[in-house]
């Protein structure tokens, strides 16, 4: 089924991961690859009226800062919730000690959703969740898939990045969604 969902993926060495779906890279810089892109902070109902529904622009994510980020097709699905977060989860005070200020979770899904998920995962305290919610960071990075094939319609690859002051050091992006590879805090954690 994984084939079905990345129909015309092509197979890159280690070297290229990244390169083959995405259109950015190691060097690049993630705010002005998404210019005009904003995020939106996992939260209540109520804490985005309160907010006037708030959004957070990349540059205050990236700028000045070290940040590990990660990317997944969707909030409650098998993978995501089973391995991907959990490999970050466990392996926070590694990335503290290695001079990360933030590990964000990013998924084209409701900040609503992110939120409740978070908390079901109990991640919100070592994990920053970001919603998506119309894709567009994704679209942006050409890190978008349609995974319709499995009822999730417009999603994210799996993938993972370390990004410094808002260049990308590491980028990390699997050859199929339901895989969990290249994406795990273990991997990036040897990129820093």
């Amino acid at each position: 089924m994984a084939s079905a969902l990345v129909r015309g993926a092509r197979r890159f060495p280690p070297a290229m991961w990244g390169r083959g779906f995405a259109k950015v890279a190691s060097g690049d810089d993630i705010v002005a690859a998404a210019p005009d892109v904003a995020l939106q902070k996992a939260r209540s109902w109520d804490e985005g009226v309160s907010s006037n529904f708030s959004t957070t622009p990349l540059k205050d994510l990236f700028q000045g800062k070290k940040v590990v980020i990660f990317g997944l097709p969707g909030a409650y699905t098998g993978v995501c919730s089973a391995q991907h977060v959990p490999s970050y989860q466990k392996n926070i005070d590694k990335f503290k000690a290695k001079g990360v200020n933030s590990v964000i979770c990013v998924a084209v899904n409701d900040p609503y959703s992110m939120n409740a998920w978070a908390e079901k995962l109990q991640a919100k305290d070592a994990i920053e969740f970001y919603g998506d919610f119309d894709g567009k960071f994704h679209k942006s990075l050409e890190l978008d898939i349609d995974l319709s094939a499995a009822l999730l319609g417009p999603r994210s690859h799996r993938w993972s990045a370390y990004v410094e002051d808002g260049k990308i050091k590491a980028l990390n992006v699997e050859k199929a969604p339901s895989e969990f590879n290249v994406s795990g805090a273990e991997v990036i954690l040897d990129q820093i």
